[in-house]
């Protein structure tokens, strides 16, 4: 008997997989034919039957009207009370039937099991908090839920402490950082991260969306079977276009980003970036993990396929934590996000979704690259590459005046006092009118605050520090020092007129020129890592700022466009036909060359009439 089941198990595993989930014979084993066996003496036919298969009957029979209106009446009544148990809730029903429908109505009330069974169908488990239960409930959504049909249609954000420790790039010290990511719903597909030191800041955020936008270029040590490769779209038109070979990773203008209630997602300064880029921000419920659960599953995924078999991992918390995790740390910033980049583009994007397949295939087999390449082909890719120009677009916004030779004031510090555009408009009004009537729009990144932007008539103009001495290279610093520096001149009774006096301040607290105190052995850890996290910030507004201009081209005109592409298509079918043979292509002759060989009028060719020999004196 054994053997028997032993060899039918091996038959129900060779169906396709298909079919045997269509049969419901998909996850039969020798212990569930044991199982049939002994329930067909007592249950004959009902005993082979699928508990995990079979469905709930809908509705209850014990449940009479009379029974159902003080359900929802006493449903109504909790939300309004604080927290109480299902016990409570038997008794308030019991009440309500009682008083309303008499006590022959009382006694066809069912057992405390049916009603508990039947609160949870009609109103869930209620687990969350009884405040957060009440504004969910005051939410009337008609009983129906969002349908995401297409790649961009809704990205989530989310940001999570990094669980490995890592070395800052600056000092080599153990930090911690911070990962956001941005995972497109309907692909599962990791459009954009960011490693951030210490906690992030709605600057990061905007450059986040800014990545998902771009397309992201392939980096040296990156094999040629994690460049572009969706069909529909030739690798070729793509490279052309984006000005570099582009990794195989979506990329697209997000219309609807949802994100959690933490600061970095609800300030002015993100409403300018939505404003920006023509999308909303619809905001989860509070304490609703399901409004972005697979966010919040993409960060499990990641922790336990990559982060956990890092040196430095810290665990979930304190009492699963190793020895010395600090001691462990070997990666630094740059390198982990390197790891995580080729991870992303070469394991993530072509991992399998066991449970996150489309609802139009829900048993097939499917990866982020495959259902985003699915979407192409469907509904076409819209390759719109923003300028170079939306990194100063992104910043936080400052509305400003000119004054005269000092230029415009931001945070504290002037900016562009001897620039030429400055000098030209101040004689000038502003055309802007409302609440900023008369002031200028400049952007400046709290990250590097050397430097601040204006655009005049499509142009960006680069308005440096006054305090930056010509020729003089001075570290970057963000707003946050800029706020200490100010302070330590006030404390010292300074009362600067030009910038320039601010200069030996900065110095002393960057520690570009203290003596002693700057030395990394002689700061304290504290120090380090704000210096360091200082450094990242900075090379990541750098490296903002520069990327698009060096990859990225100048948009060209609809005619030259057409151009391109029709070029594109063309050298992609030429490199297809000669990779379909052996050897190589000969061009075929043109029409009217073998009737015009064999003319008698045709005139030879200089090289081909015989020179006459001349004869020389002997």
């Amino acid at each position: 008997m054994t053997e028997r089941r032993r060899a039918k198990v091996a038959e129900l595993k060779a169906l396709h997989p298909d079919d045997a989930r269509q049969l419901g014979l998909g996850q039969v084993s020798e212990r569930t034919l044991q199982r049939w066996s002994a329930a067909w003496p007592e249950q004959g036919i009902m005993g082979l039957r699928d508990g995990r298969l079979t469905p709930v009957l809908p509705g209850h029979r014990t449940i009479t009207p009379q029974v159902a209106e003080a359900i929802h009446a006493v449903h109504a009544e909790c939300l309004h009370r604080s927290r109480v148990g299902m016990k409570t809730k038997e008794r308030l029903i019991h009440q309500f039937v009682r008083e309303k429908f008499g006590t022959e109505a009382e006694e066809k009330i069912p057992h405390y099991t049916t009603l508990l069974k039947v609160w949870k169908e009609w109103y869930g488990p209620e687990r969350g908090r009884q405040r957060y239960l009440r504004s969910a409930a005051a939410v009337d959504t008609g009983g129906t839920t969002v349908t995401i049909t297409r790649p961009g249609q809704v990205v989530v954000l989310d940001t999570t402490p990094f669980p490995v420790k890592l070395r800052d790039d600056v000092f080599g010290e153990s930090i911690s950082v911070d990962l956001t990511l941005g995972l497109d719903a309907f692909t599962h597909s990791l459009v954009a991260f960011r490693l951030t030191p210490d906690s992030d800041s709605s600057v990061e955020v905007a450059m986040l969306l800014r990545d998902a936008m771009l397309p992201l270029p392939m980096r040296p040590d990156w094999t040629p079977e994690m460049e572009w490769h969706y069909p529909g779209v030739p690798a070729a038109l793509v490279t052309e276009f984006a000005g570099h070979p582009v990794a195989g990773r979506p990329f697209f203008a997000p219309e609807t980003v949802t994100s959690d209630h933490g600061s970095v997602y609800k300030n002015h300064h993100l409403v300018q970036v939505a404003r920006t880029l023509g999308m909303v921000v619809l905001p989860a419920r509070a304490m609703r993990a399901q409004d972005k659960a697979a966010c919040e599953r993409a960060f499990s995924g990641i922790q336990s396929l990559l982060l956990e078999m890092l040196l430095g991992y810290r665990g979930r918390d304190v009492a699963d934590r190793g020895a010395d995790p600090e001691g462990d740390a070997v990666w630094t910033v740059d390198e982990a996000e390197h790891l995580l980049a080729t991870w992303i583009v070469g394991v993530w994007q072509n991992r399998r979704l066991d449970q996150y397949a489309p609802a139009w295939d829900p048993g097939g087999r499917h990866s982020p690259n495959t259902l985003f390449a699915t979407a192409a082909a469907r509904d076409g890719i819209a390759l719109q590459i923003p300028d170079a120009n939306l990194y100063q677009r992104l910043l936080p916004a400052h509305f400003v005046k000119i004054h005269g030779r000092r230029g415009v004031k931001i945070g504290g510090l002037w900016y562009g006092g001897d620039h030429p555009v400055l000098g030209e408009l101040g004689s000038l009004p502003s055309p802007r009118s409302g609440r900023h009537r008369g002031k200028w729009v400049v952007h400046r990144d709290p990250r590097d605050c050397r430097q601040a932007f204006i655009e005049l008539v499509g142009h960006w103009h680069t308005l440096p520090w006054n305090g930056l001495a010509t020729g003089e290279d001075v570290l970057a610093f963000s707003d946050a020092r800029v706020q200490q520096v100010l302070r330590e001149a006030a404390r010292a009774g300074l009362t600067p007129r030009d910038d320039t006096e601010l200069l030996p301040v900065l110095l002393d607290l960057v520690g570009a020129r203290s003596p002693v105190g700057s030395w990394p052995s002689q700061m304290t850890k504290a120090e380090r890592a704000e210096r360091a996290r200082e450094v990242a910030r900075a090379r990541a507004a750098e490296r903002d700022r520069t990327a698009p201009a060096a990859s990225l081209p100048v948009a060209p005109r609809p005619a030259e466009l057409v151009r391109q592409n029709q070029q594109a298509v063309d050298a992609e079918r030429r490199r297809r036909r000669e990779a379909a043979v052996d050897v190589p292509l000969v061009s075929p002759p043109r029409l009217g060359d073998g009737p015009r060989k064999h003319s008698l009028f045709a005139l030879p060719d200089d090289e081909s009439v015989p020179q006459p020999v001349q004869e020389g004196p002997q």
